[in-house]
């Protein structure tokens, strides 16, 4: 279990990540290649990550060389997940600071993988900083993004996006309680201590740095952390996957967004990051007959997800439906 101690400067400084880290997403994605876990949510993915490593060229190379970097049940660097600074870090961003990594923690890192049994790529080059060994590590996080994330980071972003607003929304109307107690049963909320499921025991104090909360659609079960407690506290969690997936015809779907009622509703939506049903029928000024089944036209266009949020189905505007009403994602 992990036990992480909060104080009040702590609670008044909790945040949540709106957008996927493409670095947490590498990572967390490279352990679900590893094993079996999360088939429903997993192997369409793996079965297109697999078939295209089979191929052979960079994509393969690249994920052979980060796999030795990330090995599933054991320690994982720090420094392949930097710290986020902000609300949303591109890939190119995230990889610089990868590749700025002080020397030293370059070091003791890549000692502690060698010393739990691993063998990584260019492991003494990497150790101590070599510019070439820096260089590959860089088109390797690159080559990996493209061939394996990419085609699904519409997908990854429509998770995402879903879990932060609920759970936003879970912090406006309830608080700081309301929010954590979102978690369970992964995490229990028992003040001023949130107990996470772990797999070893270790306490981790904020100390007033308040906490960063980072959803992930590659993270299975439970959450995760930084090992350097000195580094700024970031707990990643799974993202609720409980979203309606893109529909296959949802180009078909896509000419039926003609009608001033269904924009509307999708303006709305995003206007308000969240609403319920009836939220957004009121909002409208339409019949909740006709707010669910406009709302439901949305849905299988792949414009909005859905979810049940106690009596109240909760939706949320997808970044393709950002992508239509012109507002920036992330």
């Amino acid at each position: 279990m992990l036990r992480i101690h909060f104080t009040g400067q702590d609670l008044e400084n909790i945040r949540i990540a709106r957008s996927p880290d493409p670095l947490w997403e590498i990572v967390c994605s490279i352990c679900r290649l590893q094993t079996k876990e999360g088939p429903l949510a997993f192997d369409p993915w793996r079965r297109v990550v697999r078939a295209r490593i089979r191929r052979g060229g960079a994509p393969r190379w690249a994920a052979q060389a980060l796999r030795t970097l990330v090995p599933y049940a054991t320690y994982i660097p720090d420094f392949l997940t930097p710290p986020v600074e902000g609300e949303s870090v591109s890939l190119a961003a995230g990889i610089d600071r990868v590749l700025a990594t002080p020397r030293r923690q370059l070091r003791g890192e890549i000692a502690m993988l060698m010393t739990a049994g691993e063998k990584p790529f260019a492991g003494a080059a990497l150790a101590r900083g070599d510019v070439e060994a820096l260089r590959l590590l860089g088109d390797g996080l690159r080559t990996y993004h493209e061939a394996f994330l990419a085609p699904a980071w519409d997908q990854i972003g429509a998770a995402v996006s879903a879990d932060v607003s609920w759970r936003s929304r879970a912090l406006v109307t309830g608080g700081t309680r309301a929010l954590l107690d979102t978690f369970r049963p992964m995490a229990v909320w028992r003040p001023p201590v949130l107990e996470v499921d772990y797999p070893v025991e270790r306490d981790l104090h904020l100390e007033g740095r308040g906490l960063l909360l980072v959803p992930s659609y590659f993270c299975w079960r439970r959450p995760i952390t930084l090992i350097d407690e000195d580094l700024r506290p970031v707990l990643v969690y799974p993202a609720d996957k409980a979203v309606a997936p893109v529909s296959a015809a949802a180009a078909t779907e896509l000419a039926r967004l003609l009608g001033s009622t269904r924009a509307s509703l999708l303006y709305e939506t995003a206007a308000h990051d969240c609403g319920t049903t009836s939220e957004l029928a009121a909002a409208v000024g339409v019949s909740l007959p006709s707010a669910s089944q406009q709302l439901a036209v949305l849905r299988e266009a792949g414009l909005l997800t859905s979810r049940r949020d106690g009596k109240h189905v909760l939706h949320t505007v997808t970044p393709l439906g950002r992508r239509l009403l012109g507002v920036r994602c992330g």
